[in-house]
């Protein structure tokens, strides 16, 4: 995917404020409308011009894709970090329906998902209430098993008295429910944009999201992880410790004669809830190395004694 200049696309300096963009679009409006157009590619040009100004004029857009494309060039292969967007607090209106299926796929792979993922469910807005807002935020699965308060750090777009968008920074005291998934809304009340009057300020709902584990995978409230066992534990069954995201250990049995590829299941042992998820293990026999003498005899003593040959029929 190549990474799109929507200022190049304009013609605007990146300290462009609203006017001089809106000015812009405009300009290359009249130029390439398809209706009044005399450029063969006008409907192709007219398609860029647009959706580079529903990204520069719309603040929310315009600053996270500022934080997104600096150091990158128009042209350059591209592809956003996984969960680029997290820690961008944004209105909670959403972009509208369908916007992305209208601009390019560099478009859809930056804004399409922001348009689904915030529509937290609303409660009725009173006369004068403020608009909720949204943030996606990322945990660490140990602070979803466990629970308990989080210091979190938010990026909002803001618009300047000439019209410029910059990112404020603002720090939230959260209390994060045990067994959080992925996926779930969290509702900080009163935490979203004031009211115009005198109403009650609207929500911030937190999207929640996992950083990616060195040993758990997450599918729903299910963890899945790769369980290392000796060749004797496998071939002659052993019960075996597996350390848990509190730092608790379970004691799994493995049954005789398990393989690589084997699965046990520890029923209610995954992220905690009601109910509560399963721990998934996905055996992995390892084999030690004949790094040393007595190493090499006992292989070379296994080799006579056991005639097996793992490429015979039935793997024996």
């Amino acid at each position: 995917m190549e990474f799109k200049d929507y200022y190049a696309t304009l013609g605007v300096a990146h300290d462009a404020d609203a006017a001089q963009i809106k000015k812009a679009y405009r300009r290359l409006a009249r130029k390439y409308h398809p209706d009044v157009s005399k450029e063969p590619d006008a409907e192709l040009k007219m398609k860029e011009v647009n959706e580079a100004n529903a990204v520069l004029s719309d603040p929310e857009k315009r600053a996270a894709y500022d934080a997104l494309a600096r150091g990158h060039a128009a042209g350059e292969e591209f592809r956003p970090p996984p969960d680029w967007d997290a820690g961008f607090e944004f209105s909670g209106h959403g972009f509208p329906d369908g916007e992305a299926a209208h601009f390019s796929d560099f478009f859809a792979e930056l804004f399409g998902r922001m348009g689904s993922a915030r529509r937290a469910p609303q409660p009725p807005h009173g006369r004068g209430r403020g608009e909720d807002h949204h943030a996606r935020i990322l945990l660490d699965i140990e602070d979803a098993w466990r629970g308990g308060p989080q210091r979190l750090t938010l990026r909002v777009p803001k618009v300047d008295a000439r019209g410029r968008v910059a990112l404020e920074e603002r720090t939230l005291d959260v209390q994060i429910p045990a067994g959080v998934h992925e996926g779930q809304l969290i509702r900080l009340a009163g935490q979203g944009a004031s009211a115009s009057g005198e109403g009650p300020p609207g929500d911030l709902y937190l999207e929640v999201h996992f950083r990616p584990h060195p040993r758990f995978r997450v599918e729903g409230r299910n963890l899945t992880m790769e369980l290392p066992v000796a060749p004797w534990e496998a071939a002659l069954g052993a019960v075996v410790p597996v350390e848990l995201p509190d730092g608790k250990s379970l004691k799994v049995r493995i049954p005789p004669a398990a393989q690589t590829g084997g699965e046990l299941t520890a029923r209610g042992r995954g992220l905690p809830g009601n109910p509560p998820g399963d721990l998934v293990l996905n055996l992995r026999v390892v084999l030690p190395s004949a790094d040393t003498p007595r190493a090499k005899e006992l292989y070379e003593s296994m080799a006579r004694e056991l005639h097996f040959d793992p490429r015979a029929p039935g793997g024996g």
